[in-house]
């Protein structure tokens, strides 16, 4: 493990920034990503996800569900509802405690949160902030037909306290003996102060949360096991490796529901920054809940005759900067392109399909093939332009296959098949073509 730093928001290398600017221009330009309502001005911290973004977000999430549920005997998944009961955050501490320290800057007017600042003047002018205050980071909203009667609700801040909810009802349904995990993915939502770096800080993100209940005897056991299963899912995904590393917590940084934490963080061309956190948790949770709802929380386990209450492992991803970690890392430039070497796992699209020439029957044949192909697999047709160009339009958004059907097909029934990383080529049957890609597209 790496020894964590201060965390304090440091400028980037001029390098490092434009490298950054060339990415969020290709994502709008090439539809991964959008500002939202970006017609009417745009609002700050609000993303769309365009038709190759949605779909790149959908592998990362379809393969964590695979791999953290499906795979597992021990874990099973819910969906829970955005807006739950207020005394729900009561209870998890958020009413109290769910806040940004903000200052000001009295000459540019700038908002800065406190722990984000050295020194006492302001980091863009040099001008005199504002005393510090706080700022609640859950969204409010009302619940009820008619104003009189409506009651202060919140837009859930993290999707795990439901799992918490459910734990008695998961017990049940799923004839759960411990130790066992409950996952989720789906929306959550902070009011940021100050939204950032693309993606990275949003105002609405989607996590992916796993609770993994255990005796409190068996916590550091689990904890090891899930933090390593973690963090080589992001390399099987196609992170380098030499770009993640753990950063644990000091005991003054634990977050009041904590016992111990360790950061899986990504090397982003802002600075090395938190993807995921790995969280031991305790008791705390279902501790709390059951002495707000008056509920008993607690597991018996028939083999040793022991009441308790459960302690819980949590894995807590963001899909939005796991979407952002791996765009970075995809990124290159070389001289005749540029290119995103996406694993052929999380692509948004897997082949093109291009007819070398638009004469004869070759446009036919090549939508055929991409008709088949897309029964199983995220395809395009293209036939605009010279094959080269076809090629590099592929490269820019991540395909990692070209299918070329030429002359040659109408003799032989073969296409041509074009790796993107590499370049290279070879001929191959077209009856032969799903089953290839679909070995380096699945696991």
């Amino acid at each position: 493990m790496t020894k964590k730093t201060d965390g304090k928001a440091k400028s980037q290398p001029k390098g490092k920034s434009d490298r950054m600017e060339k990415l969020v221009s290709l994502c709008k330009r090439r539809g991964f990503i959008f500002p939202s309502s970006q017609i009417y001005g745009g609002i700050n911290g609000l993303w769309d996800f365009g038709p190759l973004g949605a779909e790149l977000k959908r592998n990362v999430r379809d393969d964590w569900w695979l791999v953290n549920v499906r795979w597992r005997d021990d874990v099973v998944g819910m969906d829970t509802s955005i807006i739950t009961h207020p005394e729900v955050w009561r209870a998890s501490g958020h009413l109290e405690g769910f806040h940004d320290q903000l200052v000001d800057c009295k000459s540019c007017k700038q908002r800065f949160r406190v722990d984000k600042i050295e020194g006492g003047s302001c980091p863009e002018c040099g001008g005199e902030l504002t005393d510090p205050r706080k700022f609640h980071l859950m969204f409010r909203t009302q619940l009820g037909a008619v104003a009189e009667d409506t009651v202060d609700v919140y837009l859930r801040p993290e999707t795990c306290q439901s799992l918490f909810l459910n734990f008695k009802d998961i017990l049940t349904v799923a004839r759960a003996k411990l130790p066992f995990g409950i996952a989720q993915v789906g929306k959550s939502f902070r009011n940021e102060v100050t939204p950032r770096n693309f993606i990275f800080r949003s105002r609405e993100f989607e996590q992916m949360e796993i609770e993994f209940f255990c005796h409190k005897d068996e916590e550091d056991k689990w904890f090891a096991d899930w933090l390593e299963k973690r963090q080589q899912w992001y390399i099987d995904v196609g992170i380098k490796p030499d770009r993640i590393r753990q950063m644990p917590h000091d005991k003054k940084e634990l977050a009041h529901y904590a016992k111990k934490a360790v950061d899986i963080q990504y090397e982003f061309p802002f600075g090395w920054q938190e993807t995921e956190g790995i969280h031991n948790r305790g008791d705390f949770d279902l501790s709390q809940h059951t002495k707000f709802s008056g509920k008993d929380l607690s597991y018996f386990d028939d083999a040793t005759g022991e009441r308790f209450v459960p302690s819980c492992i949590e894995s807590s991803a963001g899909l939005d900067r796991t979407v952002l970690a791996l765009l970075c890392d995809a990124y290159e430039e070389e001289p005749e392109r540029v290119v995103l070497r996406f694993s052929p796992l999380v692509a948004p699209v897997k082949v093109g399909v291009f007819p070398l020439v638009k004469r004869e029957n070759l446009p036919d044949i090549a939508r055929d093939i991409q008709r088949r192909l897309q029964k199983k697999f995220v395809t395009v047709y293209d036939e605009g332009g010279s094959i080269g160009r076809r090629y590099r339009r592929q490269d820019e958004i991540g395909t990692p296959f070209g299918v070329t059907v030429d002359y040659d097909t109408l003799e032989d029934e073969t296409v041509t098949l074009r790796e993107r990383d590499s370049m290279d080529q070879r001929r191959l049957k077209i009856d032969d073509l799903a089953g290839e890609i679909e070995n380096a597209c699945t696991r």
